[in-house]
């Protein structure tokens, strides 16, 4: 099998788009979800673990003025999503950083900026929870006041039967497009673990909002739980006086 990085999951790039709507339920919803929670009047947006640009399109569809940045280790998903953004006309707002967000996390990689929001889909379970805090600490640091962080995302089952739950759900979902898990796992690459990412590492949804917490966002919110996903995040309290 190909060697790819963790989160390209497909070894062709090219199955990706359809394959994660087969793969995830409702993968389409969740981030809808994401971007109608992102205020529609943000001007600089960053994009962690961009991948094939999905999240970027949704995102540079509902904030008309806002510039993207997008970072991902992956070149081949960088390419990829540069292909679909510069289609969909928003090259002059969209820019790609190749790059691993680990080391954004721990100040190895420099990107420009404060950012009003911060967001990243199926991308961060692939840290460790120590790295998952660290990242957290460095989003909260980065962002403006009244700034938002998002991310859409797998989760841990919170017991072994909602495991068996949440996996059933998902098998049901492949069959309802057509296809099954068995059948998409033969398009699959051989995972490699690259930098700070490594093989799935969740974490329950009650974890990330105490590790949000623990890095200074003052609000934290599930806006949309899906089975075994979820679309969670954090805010930052808007100096006195602002606005």
């Amino acid at each position: 099998m190909k060697e790819i990085f963790q989160g390209e999951v497909f070894a062709e790039t090219a199955n990706f788009d359809r394959g994660i709507r087969q793969l995830m339920p409702r993968y389409d919803e969740i981030l809808d979800v994401l971007a109608r929670c992102t205020p529609a009047n943000a001007q600089r947006i960053l994009d962690l673990g961009c991948g094939t640009g999905e999240t970027s399109l949704k995102i540079l569809d509902r904030c008309q003025d806002a510039e993207v940045i997008g970072v991902d280790y992956s070149r081949r998903m960088l390419d990829f999503a540069r292909t679909k953004i510069n289609l969909a006309g928003y090259s002059y707002r969209w820019t790609g950083y190749e790059g691993d967000f680990g080391e954004w996390a721990n100040h190895n990689l420099s990107l420009p900026g404060e950012f009003d929001v911060c967001v990243s889909s199926f991308a961060i379970h692939h840290l460790t929870d120590e790295m998952k805090l660290t990242l957290f600490e460095r989003i909260r640091s980065s962002l403006k006041p009244g700034g938002v962080f998002w991310n859409a995302d797998r989760v841990l089952p919170e017991s072994l039967a909602l495991k068996e739950v949440y996996q059933e759900r998902r098998e049901d979902w492949a069959q309802s497009q057509g296809t099954s898990l068995a059948a998409l796992r033969t398009k699959f690459g051989t995972n490699v673990s690259q930098g700070y990412s490594g093989p799935d590492r969740f974490a329950t949804v009650y974890s990330h909002l105490q590790m949000l917490t623990t890095a200074g966002f003052t609000s934290v919110a599930v806006p949309w739980k899906y089975y075994g996903m979820a679309m969670f995040g954090g805010m930052v309290e808007t100096v006195e006086g602002d606005g």
